[in-house]
């Protein structure tokens, strides 16, 4: 959530960088400011009926001293009068004050001057590439391939089970994917400094509305109810992404500034319904409805939020690196950035079956925006109360990591070589049909 306060001070500065995005988010601003004035003169109107109730209760009591009960009866009808305007006025105040709450709920954060400004991913440089390309003296397959050749995945009975955009690993797919996910836990936690927690895959709309999931985008996840009792629809969600819970740990907590940093890793399968998303129901990997990933997170005091950013970047880099796969990391302009994000880095992994680069991580800076909307602060060693910012990155995700993993890593007798630092987590050095 936007700061209030700076809204107040700078409303050409908000309108400027929501305007960067490209979705007309800044006209909203004047709404927010109407309604953000009139709940405080609302409420200034109060603290003066306030004042002036406090008055005439104590003249009531010096007139009944006096015995004057006439114009103290006067006077108690004036303090009625006077309470029932202000518990009017004060609902007046929460209805301005809730009304502000959800116009600011639906502004997306303010891009760090940093971030270009443009439209789409095609505005968005390349900030890097690491390795080549692999060269192959066959044409190389596709995961489809693959994965039916090798006996990995079976999409057909996935979607008996569960319709389109669903996967059931085999065999040596299921262990693969297994040890991918220890792989990527065991690099974080023993190399990179973070805290594994295992959160539940179900949340409450709190959640989703303390990372910016909701509302706006309330119409993509999963909502969950219990047996056949229609009133728990929503009061659940199947998490979209590990971020969800994890980032939400601390929520509405006043942490010592001595405890920041926070680093955590969580391995989760992530739901998505992606309403309306193109390639959805085609064979393959590459858009799921289900699917596995170890998300890092970082709760950082505010001067530390930039460096955090870059340093969590590379620590979902080393990831690709490690198995030698060639992939480039791309800066996110302003219209193609996520809803709370600041700035976003994509890394985006080479899939020689393909012929494309595949997302499969993007690491935020959101600032202090998640923290505004959780009210998670903590208190410097000054006695001052802070927003912290809050960090997230895909650390990374499957199954696109998968599909990467084994198009670039196809031999031309058909079988699938394994990088060697997988091979002490697959326990082989190769998968053959």
């Amino acid at each position: 959530m936007l700061d209030i306060k700076l809204i107040r001070e700078r409303p050409g500065f908000v309108r400027q960088r929501l305007a960067t995005r490209g979705a007309g988010d800044e006209a909203r601003i004047d709404e927010v400011l109407k309604l953000d004035e009139q709940r405080r003169n609302l409420l200034t109107e109060v603290e003066l009926l306030k004042a002036q109730r406090n008055k005439a209760s104590k003249e009531i009591g010096a007139l009944m001293g006096q015995k004057k009960l006439e114009e103290a009866d006067a006077k108690k009808k004036e303090t009625r009068e006077l309470g029932d305007r202000i518990a009017q006025l004060d609902k007046e105040a929460a209805e301005a004050d809730a009304a502000r709450h959800q116009v600011m709920l639906r502004l997306p954060n303010l891009p760090h001057d940093s971030v270009p400004v443009g439209k789409s991913a095609e505005d968005n440089p390349v900030v890097r590439t690491y390795g080549e390309k692999p060269a192959f003296a066959f044409k190389p397959k596709s995961h489809v391939e693959l994965c039916d050749q090798l006996k990995l995945v079976d999409f057909t009975r996935a979607a008996k089970l569960s319709g389109s955009g669903f996967l059931l690993y085999t065999n040596w797919g299921a262990r693969l994917e297994r040890a991918l996910i220890q792989f990527l836990l065991d690099l974080h936690t023993t190399e990179h400094g973070y805290t594994e927690v295992s959160p539940p895959f179900m949340v409450g709309p709190q959640c989703l509305e303390g990372v910016g999931q909701f509302p706006k985008f309330a119409d993509q996840y999963y909502a969950v109810q219990e047996g056949l009792d229609t009133t728990t629809l929503g009061k659940l969600y199947l998490i979209p992404t590990a971020e969800t819970p994890v980032a939400n740990i601390h929520r509405e907590e006043l942490l010592p500034e001595r405890q920041l940093p926070i680093s955590y890793c969580a391995y989760t399968p992530c739901f998505r319904g992606e309403a309306g998303a193109a390639g959805v129901g085609t064979r393959g990997m590459i858009r799921v409805h289900q699917f596995d990933k170890v998300e890092l997170i970082k709760i950082v005091k505010p001067d530390a939020g930039c460096a955090e950013h870059e340093k969590m970047l590379a620590d979902a880099e080393r990831v690709l690196q490690l198995l030698g796969l060639h992939y480039r990391v791309v800066l996110l302009c302003s219209g193609d950035m996520g809803f709370p994000s600041a700035k976003t880095y994509d890394i985006e992994v080479w899939a020689p079956g393909q012929g494309s680069y595949l997302e499969v991580s993007s690491v935020s800076n959101c600032e202090d925006f998640q923290a505004r909307r959780m009210n998670l602060r903590f208190k410097t060693e000054a006695g001052e109360n802070k927003f912290p910012h809050i960090l997230n990155g895909s650390g990374t995700a499957l199954a696109r990591l998968f599909v990467a993993l084994i198009e670039t890593y196809q031999q031309a007798d058909g079988s699938l070589a394994i990088p060697g630092a997988l091979q002490s987590h697959l326990k082989t050095e190769r998968i053959v049909s």
